[in-house]
Parts: structure tokens; sequence; C-alpha cells
């Protein structure tokens, strides 16, 4: 060997070497975010105390991350909701109050959460119902609105997945409903197709259903873009225990209907004012329904219905978490669930017969309160609870530190990480919700907005006249305070008793010194 083969030898061992010493390095990436909403979902898990719920899957993801066990939606329905948790701004930020308004007509320019982690290399992707039902906002995904495909017929495209039946004569019957509908009023809510009976337990296997088949279309979906070069953001959004409750039967025989309890709460709060409460017209559009009356009337329903409905809710809830378990199995088998954030929350509360009510869209705490699951990849803290105030709209900046990218500096919300590094950490003052009451589904047929404010000790709420055009509020036309440490069920509203005048006052400058004020360690 000549001096010059020698000395090109030496160099590629050496090069050999540094390879191979590389190769053994731990390969830094950033995390996959697997974004999981669940529609209409409350606290109806076993993890959150619900004796009655079948949840093994959801409760293992808890045992394995992080439960917030008091967690609050800024608006008890869905459009609002998703709107500012999936923008970091607040509704009075994003102007959008009610379901039929939309950020993207509003503020064109608004940068979303899954714009914002593709603009630091994650490809973004959405299944299902993350913005609010046939809005899927394709500004925003890298690919938007993935469908089954037997669902993606021309006449479905604005159909919202909690639509479908397995009965061929339901589905008959729809299209003759919505044809009817339509002719009244061609713009309608899911495109006129949410008619049919209010529940459904077909013995069918879970992908016939759009929920199951949506899931097969998930896993196939994640084995394609596990092998691309840069992370996920995936948007996954269920459409059950949404109206109407259907699920296949399994799940129904999960309970036996005769031993899940009736609400414990189930008249409206003494003492409320007569905006307070919503008209049910969500669960009026079901066969058999459409003659209920408000709640805050004397209308009552039925037990033996009252327990169909809530049989129904939790076998929906129940077929959910059985999708969630295979999902994640198959997450593991394909090597993605350690390296992926997998965040859980359902977008509002929803009444089971509290309040004298079934439904959202009030400001009470049943539709308020919210479950949030969080695991991550090298989480320190697991299976660990905290009942610090958080709130939906915290989401966005808290995964983006989790993600290792850079926090928007406009957010509303306050990433929670150090909370889950130290769950006893004193955190929040307060959570900040509201509710735009319309004529047409409130008791006295006025307008009005309401402001709500949670603390430790105390709920509390103003009611004001309200000018939609404007987006102004007017008078002061109501309060009510509730005691959430002896009174958590809102029973009685206690905000015109003397001996409660100094925490009205006091919580009133709170609701009126907002979030800002709220945040963790501030100090005047």
């Amino acid at each position: 060997m000549n001096k010059r083969q020698a000395f090109c030898s030496i160099i590629i061992l050496v090069l050999l070497t540094i390879c191979s010493c590389n190769s053994n390095e731990k390969v830094v990436t950033k995390p996959n975010v697997l974004f999981i909403s669940i529609d209409d979902l409350r606290t109806t898990l076993g993890v959150y105390g619900d004796t009655t719920a079948v949840t093994p899957n959801m409760d293992q993801l808890a045992a394995e991350g992080m439960t917030f066990r008091q967690t609050f939606t800024q608006v008890a329905v869905c459009a609002p909701s998703r709107a500012s948790l999936m923008t970091g701004l607040r509704p009075d930020s994003t102007r959008v109050w009610h379901l039929g308004d939309k950020f993207r007509e509003i503020n064109l320019n608004t940068v979303t959460m899954p714009q914002h982690f593709s603009k630091f290399g994650y490809h973004t992707v959405n299944l299902g119902k993350i913005f609010h039902n046939y809005m899927p906002d394709s500004i925003s995904w890298d690919e938007p609105d993935l469908r089954p495909a037997r669902y993606k017929r021309p006449d479905w495209l604005k159909r919202d997945g909690e639509t479908f039946y397995i009965s061929k004569e339901v589905a008959a019957s729809q299209v003759l409903k919505r044809d009817s509908l339509l002719k009244l009023r061609p713009i309608r809510y899911a495109d006129g197709w949410n008619t049919g009976p209010a529940w459904e337990a077909a013995d069918v296997h879970d992908t016939m259903y759009y929920d199951g088949s949506q899931n097969e279309l998930t896993k196939k979906t994640l084995i394609r873009i596990a092998k691309m070069d840069k992370p996920f953001f995936m948007g996954l959004g269920y459409f059950r225990p949404h109206l109407p409750f259907t699920a296949p039967k399994k799940y129904w025989d999960f309970y036996d209907a005769e031993k899940i309890p009736l609400a414990s709460n189930p008249n409206v709060p003494d003492n409320a004012p007569g905006h307070t409460m919503n008209s049910m017209y969500e669960l009026r559009h079901y066969d058999g329904f459409n003659k209920i009356g408000h709640p805050q009337s004397s209308y009552k329903m039925e037990q033996d219905t009252a327990r169909i409905l809530k049989h129904g809710y939790y076998a929906s809830v129940s077929y959910v978490d059985a999708l969630l378990g295979d999902l994640f199995d198959h997450m593991k088998e394909i090597g993605i669930y350690d390296n992926t954030i997998i965040i859980l929350w359902g977008d509002h509360g929803w009444k089971l017969g509290d309040h004298n009510s079934w439904g959202k869209m009030t400001n009470y705490n049943i539709d308020l309160k919210v479950p949030m699951i969080i695991r991550y990849p090298n989480q320190l803290n697991r299976g660990e609870q905290t009942f610090e105030i958080t709130e939906l709209i915290d989401m966005y900046p808290s995964l983006c530190e989790l993600a290792g990218i850079e926090v928007p500096n406009y957010m509303e919300g306050t990433s929670f990480v150090p909370l889950i590094e130290n769950p006893e950490l004193q955190w929040k003052s307060a959570a900040f919700s509201q509710f735009h009451r319309r004529p047409k589904v409130s008791a006295d047929g006025k307008r009005y907005m309401g402001y709500s404010i949670n603390t430790k000790k105390y709920h509390y709420i103003e009611w004001y006249s309200w000018n939609h055009k404007t987006g102004t509020r007017g008078v002061l036309k109501s309060t009510e305070l509730f005691d959430s440490k002896n009174d958590p069920s809102e029973t009685v509203n206690i905000s015109e008793e003397p001996k409660n005048s100094n925490v009205v006052k006091r919580l009133s400058i709170q609701l009126a010194n907002g979030w800002q004020k709220a945040i963790p360690g501030y100090v005047e």
C-alpha cells in the first residue's frame, strides 16, 4: 500500500467511526400531535368520577397522562367554542358568538392552530369535526376534511357525520323531510339532514356508523403520514355523543337503563332569570320531540323517555371510547404512539335532564365544564390530576410549548405546561365564559349576552341586553350567583341574598377586569 492509499484508508476509517458514533445517538425530532375532539362530551367519564360510564380507554389515557378536572369552555355551543380554542382568541375577539357566525368571514387573516404548526414544519391533516360541522376551513390544513369513501357523495358534502342512520326506512324519510325543509329555507343546519329518531341501536360492526368508518380512515392515514420526513398535526373530531344517540347495540348493552341515575338537579335553578335557559330546539328536530316545552315552562319529560336518552348518551360515549382504544393500539403497532402528543377534549358539556333540559347553550357549569386529558412524550408526571382552573383556550399556547415551537404573542389563553409539571401549582384565579341568548329561544323573547366567571368558590353570571348588529352590550339586566362548594349542581341562584352583596360586588369587579388579571402570578 503506498502513502496515498494509506492516507485514504485512514480518512475512510475516521469517517466510518464518526458515522458509527452518530448512528448510536438519539435523533431528536419534533413530536407529532393528535388533537382529538369529542362533540358534546361532558365529564361523563370514569376518570372524572362518573361511576356509571364505561370508558376504559379514555381512563387509561388519563392514567398515562394528565387529567384537568376544572376545565371550562369559553362558550357552550360548537361554533364559538371551536373558533375560540382554534384561534387562541376569546369570543369577543373572534366575534363568533353563535352557530352561524364564521370566524374566517369575520377575519380572513386569522391564523389557526394547524396553520401555525404548518409554519413550523408540521404536516396538518383534518378528519371529522374540528371546526364547526361542514366548515372544515380548508385554509387551515394541508389535507382538509378527509372522509371515508362511501360518504363522498356530492349531495352529502355539507352533511354532518352525526346524521347517518343504519335503518333504510329512516334514511328514506330523511330525504323526504329534507326536500320539504329546503323548499322552505335552502340554507339549513346540517344541510337539512338532521331529522329522524333521537336514538338508534343497530346490531352492526363499529365501522358501519360514521365515527367507526372514520376511525378506519384515520388508521390508514396515520400509516401514510407517519412515513413522511416531517411531524404531523392531526385534527380528529368524533361526532358522537352528539344527537342522535346512534351507536352499535353492544355499547347500549354495556348498561342497564334502570341503573343509570337520572339528573340530581332536574329543575331550573331557583330564582333564575327568564332568559337563562335555551329552548331545547336541537332536540325538537328529532321524531317525537317537536312539541316539547321550554325548560322554563311547566314541561316535564316522561321518565321512561329520559332514561332512553340518557342511556343513548352513555352508549355513544362508550362507542367513541372503544374506537379510541382501537386507534391507540394501532398507533403502538406502527410505532408512533410514544412520540405523539395526544390531547383529548370536549367542546362543551351537555345537559342530561339537568335543569329540566336536554342540550347545551347555557352559562351553567353542566354546559361549561369539559374533559381535557393530555399525554405526551417523555412526560414525567403520569396519572396525575389537577383541580386548578384551566380553559380550552389554553390548548393553543400549551401545545406550541410542548412541541417546541414559537407561541404567538397574541394568545388570550395561558400555557398549562407548568401545571402539568406541578399539579399543585397555584394557577388561574378564574375562568371566563359567555353566551348569546337569542330572542327566538329565550323564555321572555328578548336578546341578551351573559358573561360568566368561575372561581374556586363561586360561579357568577351577569346578563346584559345585547345589540347583535354592533356586537355591544347594553344595560345590566340580571345576575346569578352559585356557591360552587356547597351547591355544585347549581340549584339556587343566591345573587339577591343580602348576605352575598359583597361577594357579588367583588366578583362583578373581577369579571369586569377580565382574563388578563386572572392569569397565574398576576400582581396589581
